[in-house]
């Protein structure tokens, strides 16, 4: 028998768990970033170090979801739900009480395992369970629970470190995890049957080689540099191992993911612009905090708190937009979001030397505006355009490659900075002001690419629709 598309209340608790797992991943992730300053000094480490505690986290992210599509196929979404909820649990408890840098990496990297199940876990209840005439609005509902937790980290990161110091941002994970478990053990079901197949594991060797090559030559070049041999041979090994990846995903019977959904023109072009706003997205959490207090010289509360209007702004509208897609179509809330998401770019550009806390607050809740417009949308759009079937690779797709753009995002900004800093010796102030500037500029060039993808989509998209009555004709005649 079918299942029956339907919202009922087992499909919202169960997005809901899955959710809060997600949620407390980024709500981690986002707070972790404003206590760098403060994790610098306890474990007297550089800034090309310890901002590992966020690439790192993102690169595990983005080993793990690619395999999001088999494990969806092989196993049941419960045990999947639960092995997830367990490892966050156990990478938090690491972290907590970690007594070096090294173990509070190790903790990081087992949450990023556990949220790399989660996360895609729950796009894919929404997409299996949910009916089509519902499918923006709680696409949207999905996307705000994650885009929630950007706009509490900061300050709760900031406000933790200052009074609590930062082991309690960990310690108060603990109850959403129980909470999580609770709710997603008795209502996560099943509609679609287990799958027997075998795991390729030389594909996901070649996927984690090319990741992981990648990640380290950008995080290297700031000591290194860009033209090192270290740094090229990085590139020229990642380049070589998702070439290889690629080559035998396209002949695999049964591949590890389907890299064929990048064959979709308007798809190809969506993915790309949620890439590049999720860049320039951790590249602001990065940038802001750290320029806050290394640069204004504010406290580390009040330098998260920076980002919280323009979060709650951006995590309020992420149904909403959705909402609007599901009645008057994709094209104008995300090219809405575009336009703010180039104004706010362009302006953190021009102002990085005069930086004061409204106008980061002003510039912020543009950008956010944007984000909240284009995100959720550009994801519902773009898998519209795949097959069903496909919908599984599509989603572990975006998710990785989300990932593993904020893992850039923060790798490239973080060196630039680094880089500034280690030029200007005698002036650590002015080397983080230059190298933010360096850094926000970057960012605006990114954002002009992401309106030319999603134009470039929406134009793909039309041509499409309109060639097919021409085939249709010609397959009658």
């Amino acid at each position: 028998m079918a299942f029956e598309k339907k919202i009922d209340a087992k499909l919202i608790l169960s997005v809901v768990a899955a959710g809060i797992m997600s949620f407390s991943g980024v709500v981690v992730e986002t707070a972790m970033n404003v206590t760098f300053p403060t994790l610098m000094e306890e474990f007297s480490v550089g800034t090309s170090t310890v901002q590992w505690i966020t690439t790192g986290y993102l690169l595990v992210l983005a080993l793990v979801i690619p395999a999001s599509s088999y494990l969806k196929r092989r196993f049941p979404m419960k045990a999947l739900f639960i092995a997830a909820n367990l490892l966050f649990l156990a990478g938090t408890v690491l972290a907590w009480a970690a007594p070096a840098f090294s173990m509070l990496l190790l903790g990081r990297i087992i949450q990023g395992v556990g949220t790399g199940i989660a996360l895609p876990l729950m796009f894919n209840i929404v997409l299996e369970q949910v009916p089509e005439k519902k499918l923006g609005l709680m696409m949207g509902v999905a996307s705000l629970i994650t885009a929630v937790a950007p706009a509490v980290g900061p300050s709760f990161g900031g406000m933790i470190v200052q009074h609590f110091g930062w082991r309690t941002i960990f310690a108060a994970l603990l109850p959403l995890l129980v909470l999580s478990f609770i709710f997603g053990v008795p209502s996560i079901r099943q509609v679609t049957p287990v799958q027997k197949a075998p795991f390729q594991w030389l594909d996901y060797l070649l996927l984690a080689c090319g990741f992981s090559c990648f990640i380290f030559a950008l995080s290297n070049a700031s000591g290194a540099g860009w033209a090192s041999a270290e740094v090229v041979g990085l590139f020229m090994a990642s380049l070589l191992a998702l070439g290889l990846f690629c080559f035998r995903s396209l002949r695999a019977a049964q591949p590890l993911l389907r890299v064929q959904v990048l064959g979709c023109g308007p798809f190809a072009l969506h993915v790309l612009a949620i890439v590049l706003v999720q860049l320039i997205c951790l590249g602001l959490g990065f940038l802001i905090p750290n320029y806050a207090q290394l640069v204004s010289g504010m406290n580390a509360f009040a330098a998260g708190c920076l980002l919280l209007p323009g979060c709650l702004l951006g995590a309020a509208l992420a149904p909403v937009s959705g909402r609007i897609l599901d009645r008057f179509g994709a094209r104008k809330p995300i090219l809405l979001g575009n336009v703010a998401i180039v104004a706010a770019a362009i302006c953190f550009g021009l102002f990085a030397k005069t930086l004061t806390a409204p106008l980061i607050i002003a510039i912020y809740i543009c950008f956010a505006f944007g984000q909240g417009c284009t995100m959720g949308n550009s994801m519902t759009n773009g898998l519209r355009q795949l097959p069903a079937e496909w919908n599984a690779d599509g989603n572990a797709v975006i998710n990785t490659l989300q990932q593993l753009a904020g893992a850039v995002g923060t790798a490239v900004v973080s060196t630039m900075v680094a880089s500034a800093q280690a030029r200007m010796e005698g002036d650590f102030v002015l080397g983080t002001m230059l190298g933010s500037q360096s850094a926000f500029l970057l960012l605006a060039v990114l954002a002009l690419g992401v309106l030319a993808s999603s134009l470039g989509a929406f134009y793909l998209a039309n041509r499409q629709r309109s060639l097919r009555p021409t085939a249709k004709m010609q397959e009658e005649s």
